[in-house]
C-alpha cells in the first residue's frame, strides 16, 4: 500500500489522575528514525512508545512529543529535613551570641527558606498505570498518523500513475515512429553520396542497403521500449499491492525506467525520438521525486 512518509497524528488519554497528550510529526527518511521528547520522569516508557509508532510507520523520521498534565492534587511530594533545620537554628543562635548587636530571634519562616530544609518534588506514581496512559495516547496518535499517511500516499500514487500513463503514451508514439528512422537515414545517405560523387555517378544500391541495415541494427530500440512498457505495467501492479510498504520497490523500478530511457536516447540517433526521450526523462524524474516520500 502506498503510504506517504509525511504526516501528523495526535492522541489524548485522560483518567481521574492525569491527562496525556502525544503528538507525532513525520517526514521522509531512508530508514526509521524516531525521537521521543518527554519529561525525564516518564522516560521509562520511551521504548514502548517507539514500538507503537514503528508498528504503523516502519520508515520515516518521526518526532514524538509527550505532555502529561497531572489532575490530582497529591501529585507533589514535600520532604522535610528537621535535623538540617535544627543545625541552621543553632548556627543562627551562635551568630547572635557572637554579634550581640544583631536583634531578633530566628523564625520558622526564615529557617524554612534555607536550602534543603523543605524540598518538593514529583510524587511517586504507579509506573504500570502511567505506562498504560502513555501507551493509549500513543496508539491513538499513531492511528491518526497512519490514516493521514494513507490519504496522502493515495494522492501521491494517483499522480505517479498518471505520469506512468503519459510515459506509456510517449513510448507508443516512439514505437510508431521508430521504423521511419532507418528510412530517413537511407534517404539522407543517398543525398549525401550524390552530393559527393555528382549526379552522373551510379549509386551502389547494395552498399546503401548494407549501410542502412547496419544503422538499423545499431539504432534498434525495440527491446528497450518493450522493457519500458513492462515497467509501466509493473508500476500499476506495485500500486495495487496492499501487502506492505512499496517505496523501495518503486525506487528500484524508477531506476530501471530511467536506464531504459537513457539507452533509447543514445541508440535512436534521431532528433524526433530525442525530444520524446527528454519528455520521458522529465516524467520519470517527477515520479522519482514523488517516490522518495512513499514508505
Amino acid at each position: 500500500m502506498a503510504k506517504s512518509m509525511t504526516g501528523f497524528g495526535r492522541g489524548v488519554y485522560e483518567d481521574e489522575l492525569r491527562s496525556v497528550t502525544v503528538e507525532l510529526r513525520s517526514v521522509n527518511h531512508r530508514y526509521s528514525d524516531i525521537t521521543v521528547k518527554m519529561p525525564r520522569r516518564y522516560q521509562f516508557a520511551e521504548d514502548a512508545i517507539k514500538t507503537i509508532v514503528k508498528g504503523v510507520a516502519p520508515r520515516g523520521k518521526i518526532d514524538v512529543f509527550v505532555n502529561v498534565d497531572n489532575i490530582a492534587a497529591d501529585d507533589t511530594a514535600v520532604e522535610l529535613n528537621p535535623s538540617l533545620a535544627k543545625r541552621y537554628y543553632e548556627t543562627l543562635q551562635t551568630l547572635r551570641q557572637e554579634i550581640p548587636e544583631l536583634a531578633g530571634e530566628p523564625t520558622l519562616a526564615m529557617i524554612a527558606n534555607f536550602p534543603d530544609v523543605v524540598k518538593t518534588g514529583a510524587a511517586e506514581e504507579d509506573e504500570e498505570l502511567l505506562l498504560k496512559a502513555l501507551s493509549e495516547a500513543a496508539k491513538e496518535a499513531a492511528a491518526n498518523l497512519d490514516a493521514m499517511r494513507v490519504t496522502e500516499g493515495a494522492k501521491l500514487m494517483e499522480d505517479i500513475l498518471q505520469r506512468g500513463r503519459l510515459i506509456e503514451e510517449t513510448v507508443g508514439g516512439i514505437e510508431a515512429y521508430a521504423p521511419e528512422v532507418a528510412k530517413n537515414y537511407t534517404a539522407k545517405l543517398k543525398e549525401r553520396i550524390q552530393e559527393l560523387l555528382g549526379g552522373d555517378v551510379a549509386i551502389p544500391e547494395d552498399r546503401i542497403l548494407l549501410e542502412a541495415a547496419v544503422f538499423a541494427d545499431k539504432s534498434n530500440i525495440t527491446e528497450e521500449m518493450v522493457r519500458l512498457k513492462s515497467h509501466c505495467s509493473q508500476l500499476r501492479a506495485i500500486a495495487a499491492d496492499t501487502s506492505g510498504p512499496i517505496g523501495k520497490k518503486l525506487d528500484f523500478l524508477v531506476q530501471e525506467m530511467n536506464r531504459e530511457s537513457n539507452t533509447i536516447g543514445s541508440k535512436a540517433n534521431d532528433i524526433h525520438i530525442t525530444n520524446d526521450v527528454l519528455l520521458l526523462k522529465a516524467e520519470i524524474e517527477k515520479i522519482r521525486e514523488q517516490v522518495q516520500n512513499i514508505e
